[in-house]
């Protein structure tokens, strides 16, 4: 999936000699947690989170409160800011979020701004990569690291009219020349599926029902 189907393309920004009182007023208005800075063309200038707004507001009872607030935005954005293409896929900005440990980055073309994904987002598109939000069963598949086998067992499971949500594959820890493959498939009764699979000698990790062939 994409960048530019998941991204919010309204995105509030504030100019940087916005003030931090503005940016504070608009965080709880619209409950976002993250406003880019640019300039006139759009271009961004640096990012602010909630969490940059609240470590420059002082206590209320600090004298000064009221003039640190009216500082300009400029003096607490983050820069560089890092930003995503709009053709970009949405599990690479999942890797950037982890491997830069951060929670938004905005979307920009020709060095504009035309959008913003949050964590939210793509934690959302994940969920419905796995097809955990339909009603279905998921089974886990220990196999041999070898081509070929994917199709086996998709074949095997079209042999039951069922339509597969999604497929996961990730390396066994256990036993570096087997995968591990996880299925959604759109039945509630994984029984036949799991018997199929079961006298093809194939080595089903869950569901572990009792009665079926082990």
């Amino acid at each position: 999936m994409l960048v530019e189907e998941v991204m919010k393309k309204e995105v509030i920004t504030l100019p940087s000699h916005a003030r931090i009182e503005t940016a504070l007023n608009l965080l709880n208005k619209y409950h976002i947690r993250h406003i880019p800075i640019v300039n006139d063309e759009k271009e961004i200038l640096g990012i602010v989170s909630d969490r940059d707004v609240r470590d420059a507001s002082p206590s209320i009872f600090d004298q000064n409160h009221s003039k640190q607030l009216k500082n300009e935005i400029q003096t607490i954005m983050s820069k560089p800011v890092i930003t995503v293409h709009p053709l970009d896929f949405v599990e690479e900005v999942a890797g950037i979020f982890y491997e830069n440990e951060i929670a938004c980055v905005p979307v920009t073309k020709n060095n504009k701004l035309i959008g913003i994904v949050t964590e939210k987002d793509v934690l959302y598109t994940l969920i419905q990569l796995t097809g955990i939000h339909e009603q279905s069963s998921q089974l886990e598949i220990r196999v041999e690291d070898k081509i070929g086998t994917l199709p086996k067992i998709t074949n095997l499971i079209g042999e039951y009219k069922i339509n597969i949500s999604s497929v996961l594959i990730y390396p066994d820890k256990r036993e570096p020349n087997k995968k591990i493959i996880v299925f959604r498939i759109q039945t509630m009764n994984p029984i036949p599926v799991i018997e199929s699979l079961k006298n093809d000698d194939y080595e089903v990790l869950w569901p572990n029902i009792s009665g079926v062939k082990q």
